[in-house]
């Protein structure tokens, strides 16, 4: 499963990707963000792992990011992994003009082995870009804040 879209954001390229790659802004646009700590490598560089954390309810998630591609402020590209799921992620930033930027974004679930995720992939796909959007959305009113 696919989706992709974008966002014009009102602001500079290269100041737009530095709020991007900070790791402590993502409280600020990420629902349910709680941290990110380094496993491996150098943070923000290509081959870095991390581990996410992420409260929602009563219930705690923990991703691994793998950084596969990291090109910003042009572009960076991830995968993310979960006991029950993979997805990547691949960003760039295109200047529009000198205070606009559009921030495209494509994500892909490239397995899904629980039944029940599986299932509502396959009939309720929006259950998974919606809370992608939203981010994106969160996203670009935190970036023009700054």
């Amino acid at each position: 499963m696919k989706f992709k879209g974008s966002k014009d954001i009102n602001h500079n390229k290269d100041k737009l990707a530095k709020i991007f790659a900070d790791p402590n802004n993502l409280k600020e646009y990420q629902d349910g963000f709680v941290r990110k700590e380094l496993i491996s490598g150098r943070e923000g560089e290509d081959g870095a792992v991390s581990k996410m954390y992420y409260k929602h309810g009563k219930h705690d998630m923990e991703l691994t990011e793998t950084i596969t591609a990291n090109r910003l402020p042009d572009s960076f590209e991830a995968s993310y992994h979960h006991k029950h799921m993979d997805n990547t992620m691949k960003c760039t930033f295109t200047a529009l003009d000198n205070d606009k930027t559009r921030y495209a974004y494509e994500f892909e679930y490239t397995r899904i082995n629980w039944i029940m995720p599986k299932l509502m992939a396959i009939l309720f796909p929006g259950m998974y870009r919606k809370p992608a959007e939203k981010w994106m959305n969160q996203f670009k009113e935190f970036a023009e804040k700054q």
